[in-house]
């Protein structure tokens, strides 16, 4: 029976993907590098070109980055290596009910962001292709929304194409516009950025790089399965999440300090580049979206027991219908969100390398390890509530600290 839904189902939600399915460094580092490209990063850019000077946004941009980095590049490695989604992997971390927490956990997280993407591309098009009309906006986020469902039901193979697609374009034209916008200004970079405010710290720098997208990014097995081996899964992530969180950031600083904006749409607009504006803003959107969607179908698909497909419909039904609303009244939310979503990344980490025999199928045995539960759970709490440091790092020490007790317990 399973070896028959696995000839049918093409992203595997039930069963580790097999070897005949799986795809090459290049693709695999073309699907990462799009799902690392998100406008909302450059908001990031933006606060940190406002609150750093050059250096100290750089020396940010790489400690920060290392840091996400080595953590997406870890969780790849693991999808790598069994082939198994996020939710598969929380099974056996969590348990079989016990992985409902981190499934209904990156399912919540992904609409909003699904959603929030949307608007980031209906409203500003809105207002400078039609008028700001109320009909307008919403005609583009439903069209925005249809478009960005569809590539996500129908799987791996639609997010690869749009990666390809979407990735050359994004990169080509995004670097021509800041290089454009740089040349064109008053002062050299550097000079732009010693304008700041200074009310950044390199620590409160990286925090916000790692914050991000470490939500996001602990959701990477359900891309990085698809690799060949793990090491193609590690090396593939690691370098397209520096890679592309880091332009990410240059885009909003750029725009921040030339155009006073938070986003390269901004910049090419000044520049007068409207149209091309209005298509790299929509792919750069769109190559995040669909894999937040896919990740929330396969966690719903997880929890209700059904199939993927259905629950990526009705997740983007939600995220589409609630867009305008997430967009202005849920990015405080889901930014406390981003520091809960560590601690599971961490879990299914320290599972894995501590216990590898297990993870030679996807059969699970245990309901639900309660110390992994609380991991989470104590690992939010912490990574929201402690000032000092920085916040998802925090929550993953609390995570792992509990997990390492239930293990030691166990095996007692």
């Amino acid at each position: 029976m399973k070896k028959e839904q696995a000839t049918v189902d093409i992203d595997f939600a039930e069963a580790a993907v097999p070897q005949y399915a799986r795809r090459g460094i290049v693709t695999m580092f073309m699907i990462m590098l799009g799902f690392t490209f998100f406008s909302a990063s450059m908001w990031v850019g933006q606060e940190l070109a406002d609150g750093l000077d050059f250096g100290g946004f750089l020396v940010s941009l790489i400690i920060g980055g290392l840091i996400l980095s080595l953590y997406t590049g870890l969780l790849g490695y693991v999808g790598a290596e069994t082939g198994m989604s996020l939710d598969l992997l929380a099974r056996k971390a969590f348990g079989s009910k016990g992985s409902y927490l981190p499934s209904a956990m990156i399912s919540f997280t992904q609409i909003g962001w699904f959603g929030v993407g949307i608007a980031m591309f209906a409203i500003p098009v809105a207002n400078e292709l039609l008028g700001g009309s109320t009909a307008a906006e919403w005609a583009l986020v439903i069209i925005a929304g249809a478009c960005m469902t569809a590539s996500a039901y129908f799987g791996i193979k639609s997010l690869t194409l749009i990666s390809y697609i979407a990735v050359p374009l994004v990169a080509i034209l995004g670097t021509i516009a800041m290089v454009m916008a740089v040349s064109r200004g008053d002062g050299t970079i550097i000079d732009q950025f010693a304008k700041s405010s200074g009310t950044l710290t390199v620590i409160g720098g990286a925090g916000l790089v790692i914050g991000s997208f470490v939500s996001g990014g602990t959701a990477t097995p359900n891309f990085s399965r698809f690799a060949r081996n793990g090491r193609i899964g590690a090396i593939t992530t690691v370098i397209a999440f520096f890679i592309g969180n880091s332009l990410m950031f240059f885009f909003g600083a750029i725009s921040s300090v030339y155009v006073g904006g938070n986003d390269i749409f901004e910049v090419m607009i000044n520049l007068g580049l409207f149209y091309l504006a209005i298509l790299v803003l929509g792919l750069n959107i769109w190559t995040t979206n669909d894999n937040a969607l896919y990740s929330a179908g396969l966690g719903l698909a997880n929890i209700f027991g059904q199939k993927k497909k259905p629950m990526v419909l009705i997740s983007g039904i939600v995220g589409t219908a609630l867009a305008v609303w997430l967009y202005w009244n849920f990015c405080g939310w889901l930014n406390i969100l981003n520091c809960t979503l560590p601690p599971v990344g961490i879990i299914l980490v320290m599972s894995f390398f501590m216990d590898r025999e297990k993870y030679r199928d996807v059969e699970v045995t245990e309901t639900v390890n309660w110390y992994a539960v609380a991991g989470v759970i104590l690992g939010a709490v912490v990574a929201n509530v402690v000032s000092w440091g920085i916040a998802s790092i925090n929550g993953m020490i609390v995570a792992a600290v509990c997990y390492l007790i239930g293990h030691a317990r166990k095996n007692r």
